[in-house]
């Protein structure tokens, strides 16, 4: 099968993933498939909350928004084009996450366009989105249906492993899968560096990095750096169109919880009623709280940053990754920095 079958397959489920992340009507046959198709996929959307609490329809459109922006032919030619690959397949298992909808797709997609058999362990927090824009897929490429394994049961005879998960499963993951050409990942968290020159535009747009998903992915800010004497009512202030995060239940009570806990134990807090301050260095921080520092110099900056290297995924700032962009990663914006498209090139 030709690449350029599969980036064309690719671009074609795109405009799909795109128009019902934007919540639009059937575009017509133009996508490639029925009204009925279409909207069954967009009713399967709607129903995800029902298996798992955090998957409220507007976060699935959004993880479908912002990966079907992505599947365009010219995105995807400029990030193959400095790739070569073998045309013998290899069996790849892809341990997926669950934490956030659709989080193994980039995986997903690495592998078959790099001409491989995509074995996917899906995790049951979020086993139907993928299996169902996979048959679209099939739809526009037949010959992709040899080339791709969904399964939530034992994982066969594979060659080569990517997996994502806690620390905890690290330990699973080596036990298991070290004798094989692997990619393991672990916890990671985001940052923020603020200057304070930011803008209030700017200040919402890390609200976004902040509450997106409700703050469960790794791309998620969940410290600050903050310039000693910044004003952190500047922060309340910008971040306030984001208090409908708090109608959630479960976001609502992890923040309960870790407000009674922290209280309870007589740690200082600030607290605008939907996020909780904590001063502290520490990197990561509970959900439904956000860690923050103040720093003198640059120099400090850079310190920390390079203290806790291995545990940030993404830095958000001005000379950093814009504010409001954590959560929209470019195809050749890695996790973990780890070029999958390389590994996979080495099998």
């Amino acid at each position: 099968m030709q690449q350029k079958d599969l980036t064309d397959a690719f671009e074609r489920l795109g405009a799909i993933m795109t128009s019902i992340g934007r919540g639009e009507q059937w575009p017509g046959y133009i996508t490639g498939i029925t009204e009925d198709e279409f909207n069954a996929f967009a009713g399967l959307v709607s129903k995800q909350f029902f298996y798992n609490g955090w998957f409220t329809a507007n976060n699935v459109r959004k993880s479908l928004l912002s990966l079907g922006e992505l599947l365009t032919q010219s995105e995807l030619e400029k990030w193959l084009s400095s790739y070569s690959f073998s045309s013998k397949p290899k069996k790849v298992a892809i341990i997926m996450a669950g934490n956030l909808p659709l989080v193994g797709f980039h995986d997903f997609l690495s592998v078959i366009l790099s001409g491989n058999h995509a074995v996917c362990k899906l995790s049951s927090d979020d086993k139907q989105l993928l299996p169902a824009l996979a048959t679209f897929l099939i739809e526009f490429a037949p010959e992709l249906k040899d080339r791709m394994t969904f399964t939530d049961a034992r994982i066969g005879k594979v060659e080569a492993v990517i997996a994502t998960g806690s620390d905890n499963s690290l330990q699973y993951f080596q036990q298991y899968f070290g004798k094989y050409p692997h990619v393991f990942r672990r916890n990671r968290t985001s940052v923020a560096v603020l200057d304070g020159s930011e803008t209030k535009e700017e200040i919402y747009q890390l609200g976004h990095d902040v509450f997106d998903f409700f703050g469960l992915g790794c791309r998620n800010v969940a410290h600050l750096l903050l310039p000693k004497g910044f004003d952190l009512n500047r922060f309340f202030e910008g971040i306030v169109e984001h208090s409908s995060v708090i109608q959630h239940n479960k976001y609502a009570n992890n923040y309960d919880y870790n407000k009674a806990v922290y209280l309870l134990n007589k740690e200082p807090l600030l607290d605008n009623n939907f996020v909780l301050l904590r001063e502290s260095e520490d990197l990561f921080s509970p959900l439904g709280m956000v860690h923050y520092h103040y720093y003198q110099t640059n120099q400090d900056v850079k310190d920390y940053l390079s203290l806790h290297e291995e545990n940030i995924q993404a830095i958000v700032g001005h000379n950093y990754i814009t504010f409001g962009y954590a959560q929209k990663p470019a195809l050749n914006d890695y996790a973990d920095g780890v070029d999958i498209m390389n590994f996979l090139n080495s099998l």
